[in-house]
């Protein structure tokens, strides 16, 4: 696990990001309440982590997965947020399925372009054998 408390902080640049798209326009925010929020956030994480990894123990599972998280905030009481951690963890779903077969068609076009070159590189040998045992038919026609 982390060596110092320091260490389970979220990074400030992130924490700083998700603020100022938090924020209207013009606002600022100081470097004591960013501290603030930073530290809040972390302890959150590591809040609902452990509340996650319980339901992962009950269901006798090492790997926490989405489901957990989602019971998880329904045990914390942050049932308002259900609604739409449900929809982004779809849309990520959604966008994971599309790499997958985006990835999928790339390999098969792969496949279909090696396969051509395959085909074009045998259509080669078989011209070059067709040409060594014409030359060797002609040769053996001379002596």
């Amino acid at each position: 696990m982390a060596e110092r408390p320091e260490d389970l902080n979220l990074p400030n640049a992130v924490i700083t990001r998700i603020i100022k798209e938090a924020l209207p326009e013009g606002v600022n925010i100081s470097k004591e309440a960013r501290s603030a929020i930073s530290r809040a956030a972390s302890v959150f994480v590591l809040y609902a982590t452990s509340c996650a990894n319980n339901f992962a123990m009950k269901g006798k599972r090492k790997t926490l997965n989405a489901g957990d998280v989602l019971s998880a905030m329904e045990e914390m009481e942050f049932q308002r947020f259900m609604v739409p951690l449900k929809e982004s963890l779809e849309v990520y779903r959604r966008e994971q399925k599309g790499k997958k077969e985006a990835r999928k068609d790339k390999d098969k076009k792969a496949d279909s372009e090696e396969q051509d070159k395959s085909r074009e590189e045998d259509n080669d040998d078989d011209d070059e054998r067709m040409e060594e045992e014409e030359q060797n038919d002609e040769e053996e026609v001379d002596n």
